[in-house]
């Protein structure tokens, strides 16, 4: 039976790390070439933006111990930052105790927007809307028949009323199923596809007609406990929720706050291939949706004095269409997760952002950020000083223990070992 629980995943060399996942995964030959030396060629590249001149590269890692509605889960993760990767693995262990992560989402709807303005009667244009409803629907769907086909399209209106300084706009609401895509060009066609008939019923003037990245009819949920045990103890239990209300009340801690919990959610969205700007704008939008910018998380002691965590989050993802098929590293990342919708990658993505949340509050609570991190941030250093080999980690280690970790320190460091060769 696989299983994400893997330890000592971290000590192990590339290569063997590669070797798991790869029986995890079921990976050719070909993808664990791609993923160990080729990535994305040029060519591929300069087909996905313009003006292309080379390429990028993230370090991409892997996530273990991830229990995800009784499924194990190996969570690809592309980013730069030391300790992300580590730090959701090892929540994820806590987790497991207690049954790991529960989620749960709603349907892939996504919301087109359409601006209509000039109107002489704001009232009757957003009666005879309404009552055009059915007619509107179905130009929309006609853009899009395989959408619909498969289960999708456009299901609903919703109109709101905005004051501006000189009128008032009414703002149209498509809303649009767009079932395993993230949907923006579903839902940019057909908004563009109704905007001659709304002019028409309203008698107005349409200008902007574009997809919104609030998107708060497409909503993701995780929750888990851990137990008091595994955290540390009732004094870390504690710390952690008044870590999280420090986070709710003041907003300059809460833009940090939730800076940590995209850093998981976004690792997964890039790793994936899919647009992190919209999942990181809809993210903080939704934060702020009650006017006050506040945590995406909530914290609370359960009866037994263990911690409780949660999450809710728009989180637009797609497993078909754009980057997601075309890149080959992205393809190889979602073949990984082995998951069979979209709504089960946002579910995924938002278990992985309140992983990485309580990683960072207990390491504030348990030891202050930096200790944890700054181990991981030697290493670093010690490349960029010249270390190779089994020099990295005697280096990166002997910096920490004296807590002086610089480069010029590391230099001394090498020297020293060379020295002794």
């Amino acid at each position: 039976m696989k299983t994400s629980r893997i330890q000592g995943f971290y000590k192990l060399s590339v290569e063997e790390r590669l070797k798991i996942v790869k029986e995890f995964a079921n990976l050719s030959d070909e993808e664990v070439d791609i993923l160990y030396k080729k990535g994305i060629s040029v060519e591929q590249a300069n087909h996905m933006i313009e003006n292309v001149i080379g390429i990028i590269g993230i370090p991409l890692g892997i996530a273990t111990n991830f229990l995800i509605n009784g499924k194990d889960y190996l969570i690809p993760m592309a980013i730069e930052e030391p300790s992300v990767v580590a730090a959701a693995s090892n929540a994820a262990r806590m987790a497991r105790e207690k049954g790991g992560f529960k989620a749960s989402s709603t349907d892939s709807v996504m919301i087109g927007q359409i601006q209509i303005t000039d109107l002489k009667d704001i009232k009757k244009a957003e009666k005879d809307i309404i009552s055009q409803k059915n007619k509107i629907l179905e130009v929309a769907n006609s853009k899009d028949p395989v959408l619909v086909k498969f289960g999708g399209g456009a299901t609903d209106i919703r109109i709101r009323v905005i004051k501006a300084k000189k009128e008032e706009m009414l703002i149209v609401h498509l809303l649009v199923d767009v079932r395993d895509a993230m949907g923006a060009n579903a839902v940019n066609t057909m908004s563009e596809a109704v905007a001659p008939i709304l002019e028409e019923i309203s008698k107005g003037k349409v200008y902007l007609r574009i997809i919104s990245n609030l998107s708060t009819e497409r909503l993701a949920r995780a929750e888990a406990i851990f137990s008091k045990e595994a955290l540390g103890g009732t004094e870390i239990v504690d710390g952690i929720i008044k870590a999280y209300e420090f986070a709710d009340l003041d907003q300059y801690r809460a833009c940090t706050h939730n800076k940590g919990i995209m850093n998981g959610i976004t690792a997964v969205g890039l790793a994936t291939g899919n647009d992190t700007r919209a999942i990181e704008a809809g993210a903080h939008s939704y934060a702020a949706i009650s006017g006050k910018y506040r945590s995406l998380t909530k914290w609370e002691k359960t009866k037994d004095n263990d911690l409780k965590g949660s999450i809710e989050i728009p989180i637009a993802v797609g497993i078909i269409g754009g980057a997601t098929k075309i890149h080959p590293v992205a393809k190889i990342a979602l073949k990984i997760l082995n998951v069979n919708s979209a709504k089960e990658l946002s579910e995924i993505m938002a278990a992985v952002g309140l992983a990485q949340n309580l990683a960072a509050m207990r390491a504030l609570v348990a030891e202050g950020i930096q200790r944890g991190h700054m181990r991981l941030h030697a290493r670093n250093i010690a490349v960029t000083a010249g270390a190779v080999g089994d020099q990295i980690e005697k280096v990166a280690e002997m910096m920490a223990n004296e807590n002086n970790i610089r480069l010029e320190r590391a230099k001394e460091i090498i020297n020293e070992l060379n020295e002794v060769k």
